[in-house]
């Protein structure tokens, strides 16, 4: 079955001509032209990915998000003002896997909607076994990582990340390495993305995340996993 994606935005003229192109490349689309209407459909037929613009009607996308977040581990991309890095940022922070800047080719947006969908599903296939390191698992195969058996709540994004990271234990990787890994592709280069979500991913696993003993930062190179810690003796 077509992958669904729903479409948040009241900017109905833009809605129709994305739904058209993605209609056209495979997708099944619904829009909703405000928010709170966005939500209420991921509640009554959750979709594979979401498109949520910032700027609407009730609410802001960014509160959007927030709200989506707490009932949905649903991919978001957010649609954000121009070249603003600080939407960005918050969108990310929010739990967002993707951006997108105003104005936008819709050849990047179907882009970008395949890369994360394809974070989302290809892992399951073939996906190598539990991933154990003292106190923290993480598990490919179910997409869900555990620090002292309690779930850590990550976005889609920020678990291929995690496990990039985790996979490569011991190496420092850089910020365009991580990219490379995680999106499978050429998109934007945007560094402070990766600081976002290693920021949001540290929040979830560390004892300590302003105190980091699990992923390290190396100045000016990017960031290592420590393969032990002192904590799991």
């Amino acid at each position: 079955m077509a992958d669904h994606v729903l479409i948040v935005d009241d900017d109905t003229r833009l809605s129709a001509m994305l739904a058209e192109y993605l209609t056209g490349n495979g997708f099944r689309v619904t829009t909703a032209a405000a928010a709170l209407e966005g939500i209420a459909e991921i509640g009554r037929r959750p979709p594979d990915a979401v498109v949520l613009d910032v700027m609407l009607p009730d609410i802001d996308g960014f509160e959007a998000c927030r709200r989506i977040r707490q009932v949905s581990d649903v991919p978001v991309l957010m649609l954000t003002a121009k070249g603003e890095e600080t939407d960005r940022i918050v969108g990310l922070e929010l739990g967002a896997d993707d951006y997108l800047p105003k104005p936008f080719n819709p050849r990047e947006l179907l882009a970008r909607l395949k890369a994360i969908l394809r974070r989302r599903g290809a892992p399951n296939a073939g996906a190598p076994g539990l991933l154990r390191f003292g106190r923290l698992e993480i598990d490919p195969g179910s997409r869900t990582v555990r620090l002292d058996g309690r779930a850590c709540d990550l976005t889609s994004y920020q678990f291929d990340l995690l496990v990039a990271l985790a996979r490569n234990a011991g190496r420092t990787l850089s910020r365009d390495q991580l990219m490379d890994m995680v999106k499978g592709q050429e998109l934007e280069a945007f560094d402070r993305s990766i600081d976002v979500h290693v920021s949001r991913i540290r929040a979830a696993i560390e004892t300590d995340p302003k105190h980091p003993r699990r992923i390290v930062t190396v100045r000016g190179t990017g960031y290592v996993f420590a393969r032990f810690q002192a904590e799991d003796d």
